[in-house]
């Protein structure tokens, strides 16, 4: 335990599980949609920071490992709303309204809950471990990998917008009743998924700072400070790689099943090329290579971004590129080493 964290840190962490586990009786459900959100971005942003702080790997596709596991969720989701929807039929309305006669294949066995986990973990994880092996078997590294992750969620993102592909087009899946029985909306159930989130982000960021701390994160160190030594001293940099990109992708997939039923909508912008590029902003921007620094970033990012969007959403953008730059030229190291140096200067 001590070579995870200090007393101090492990002191912090139960305060947060307090503070996770006491919120959502205390404010409106506004806020804890708005923190139950917040705290899956911050999830995918350590998966970001794994892959491309610690191994050097910048993906510019995330958003889409994000998106499967919310779908995965989501087509659970429409079977669980059965004759209550709108045209009163088993079939999910998208598909009712399109004249489908029954369920396509991708569709089997999601009305299951273990089924729906399995492909929430499954889907990205198998994408990943596949796109990432011929990927870096090929030796593609640096912008050129960057570039074909981002080329990779654009093409998922045009696919999802066709109707023909069975998973609700332009508008995706919404309007959910129920989840393992329970009603989505209920203030119990919004509760249960918040705390449940936390714990996930709690286990997530332990279970990274378990992997940094391994023999496993000193070699992914060395393959981003230098592959080719890497190499040359006997280890097999694809096998490494391939593993994290693949652990990443699965983070993100669980993290986008714990965002849409608190949100209550996935749909193919989700996929968005311009959403993956958030997601390293707020990695830069916390601090990559540290771990708590893009979980600052993914809070600081998306709160400033919910205030924006209400009051000045015409400015949201500029002020996100703005929020980039200034963080380049000032904070190279993140929120977190200006907090670290800060630290260093008192002592």
């Amino acid at each position: 335990m001590r070579r995870l964290y200090a007393p101090q840190g492990w002191i912090a962490l139960g305060l947060a599980a307090a503070l996770i586990a006491v919120l959502p009786f205390m404010l409106s459900s506004y806020w804890v949609t708005l923190l139950g959100k917040i705290m899956c971005y911050a999830i995918v942003a350590i998966a970001m920071d794994l892959i491309w702080g610690y191994c050097g790997i910048l993906s510019l596709g995330h958003g889409l490992f994000f998106a499967l596991g919310g779908y995965a969720m989501g087509m659970y989701l429409m079977r669980q709303i059965g004759r209550e929807g709108q045209y009163q039929s088993e079939l999910p309305d998208f598909m009712v309204f399109l004249d489908w006669k029954q369920l396509p294949w991708q569709w089997w066995n999601t009305d299951q809950f273990w089924w729906a986990m399995l492909l929430v973990v499954a889907v990205p994880g198998l994408l990943a471990l596949v796109f990432g092996y011929f990927a870096f078997r090929s030796r593609v590294k640096g912008v050129y990998f960057s570039i074909i992750t981002q080329a990779l969620t654009f093409a998922a993102m045009l696919l999802f917008f066709r109707n023909a592909t069975g998973f609700g087009g332009n508008n995706g899946f919404t309007d959910f009743k129920r989840i393992l029985g329970f009603s989505v909306t209920s203030p119990e159930t919004r509760a249960a998924l918040f705390a449940i989130t936390g714990a996930v982000l709690i286990g997530t960021l332990l279970l990274a700072r378990w992997i940094v701390t391994s023999k496993l994160g000193r070699v992914l160190t060395a393959i981003r400070d230098a592959e080719t030594r890497a190499a040359f001293c006997g280890y097999n940099t694809v096998h490494y790689k391939v593993a994290v990109f693949t652990l990443s992708a699965v983070l993100c997939g669980i993290a986008g099943a714990l965002y849409v039923p608190q949100v209550g909508i996935i749909n193919p912008s989700e996929m968005s090329p311009a959403n993956s590029i958030e997601i390293a902003i707020w990695v830069a921007l916390g601090g990559r290579g540290t771990l708590i620094g893009p979980v600052i970033g993914a809070g600081v990012v998306n709160g400033a971004k919910s205030f924006f969007t209400q009051a000045f959403p015409e400015y949201w953008l500029y002020f996100l590129g703005l929020l980039f730059i200034l963080a380049t030229l000032f904070l190279p190291q993140g929120v977190a080493g200006l907090a670290q140096r800060w630290k260093e200067k008192r002592a």
